[in-house]
């Protein structure tokens, strides 16, 4: 009677009852399942937790510091080279473009950090967290390329100086900008799309002090590796390709420079170049760092110092670099100040 078979079928009642058995019990591991992998709606930056009340009050003194200091310096930077008429050149163009990158990029992680420094609650959305990183991708992208064309103006200037004029005009030098610009944010697109392809349903404590790519996409769900491998390639791309080109145009400008016979000629090339060359060493040497290393090399002690590095150090760092050697930025800067004095 238990295993009776049915009229026109193929079942009986003891290989029905162990489907059904089956069935219920796959349900059952469903529904664990999604009870246990609730959507993942706000994260928190763990940042600098951590640290002890005196530490924090410390570090929110330095870093408000610090960020005064970029936002200050970037400032001026843009308001003269976009105000002054003796700064109406190619590379003072550039100049300012590379200071509002600044500001943006720097405007994006460290407020946040700041309050975060102040109070309790260090929760941000889900959303807060995908427009923070893709503005970070959308300005460091744009930043690299931007770099890359100041170090081709830099060529032009040294090596083809009787044609400089006609082959960094302004048409050219807005087209550059636009190009680095929309770039970024195209290739920004991207990669916010292989940051949050996956579900978030794990642990949501990000061991930063801001969204960053790398430490996001190792919380979300499934196998990781695909994005990440996909992040590695474009930063390939994005930084190495830039990267050749600026070593491209410093071989030439060497091997311009090095064979004038004027020694003072060869001092002030260098110096200007100098300035340049600092802030590339700066910026790429902290971003290939934080998305071109193995995750596994990674951790909190050593993923904050390179990520404090390119979102304020290199911001505040690039407008003392550039007024500190160039004597008409000084001379531009002492201008400014005294008609806002006067004034």
């Amino acid at each position: 009677e238990k295993n009776k078979t049915y009229p026109g079928s193929k079942w009986t009642d003891q290989s029905f009852l162990k489907v059904h058995s089956r069935n219920a019990e796959f349900v059952r591991s469903k529904t664990v399942d999604l009870r246990n992998g609730s959507t993942v709606t706000e994260f928190i930056l763990v940042g600098f937790e951590q640290s002890s009340s005196s530490t924090q009050a410390l570090l929110f003194v330095l870093f408000l510091a610090l960020y005064s200091l970029a936002m200050a310096m970037n400032g001026l930077i843009i308001f003269i080279t976009w105000t002054d008429p003796r700064l109406n050149s190619p590379m003072y163009f550039f100049l300012g473009h590379l200071s509002f990158l600044d500001v943006c990029f720097i405007t994006t992680t460290i407020p946040q950090m700041l309050i975060h420094l102040v109070v309790k609650n260090h929760i941000v959305s889900f959303v807060s967290c995908l427009t923070q990183m893709y503005l970070v991708f959308c300005v460091g992208v744009a930043e690299c390329i931007l770099l890359a064309f100041m170090a081709y103006d830099r060529y032009v200037a040294i090596c083809h100086p009787l044609s400089y004029a006609q082959i960094m005009s302004r048409q050219v030098c807005v087209k550059l900008v636009s190009t680095a610009w929309l770039f970024g944010l195209i290739n920004g697109i991207f990669l916010e799309y292989m940051s949050f392809r996956n579900p978030f349903c794990r642990d949501n404590h990000i061991e930063n002090f801001f969204c960053e790519a790398p430490i996001v996409i190792a919380l979300s769900c499934g196998d990781p590796q695909f994005s990440l491998r996909m992040i590695f390639a474009d930063a390939i791309v994005v930084l190495l390709s830039p990267m050749v080109l600026i070593v491209i145009s410093y071989a030439r400008i060497l091997a311009s420079i090095l064979g004038r016979a004027s020694s003072s000629g060869r001092g002030k090339t260098f110096s200007t170049c100098a300035s340049h060359l600092t802030v590339v060493i700066f910026f790429y040497t902290s971003a290939m760092f934080s998305y071109m290393n193995p995750r596994s090399t990674h951790g909190p002690d050593k993923d904050k110092p390179f990520s404090l590095l390119y979102t304020i150090i290199t911001p505040m760092c690039n407008p003392i670099i550039y007024s500190f050697r160039n004597k008409e930025m000084k001379g531009a800067m002492v201008r400014a100040l005294g008609r806002t004095s006067l004034a």
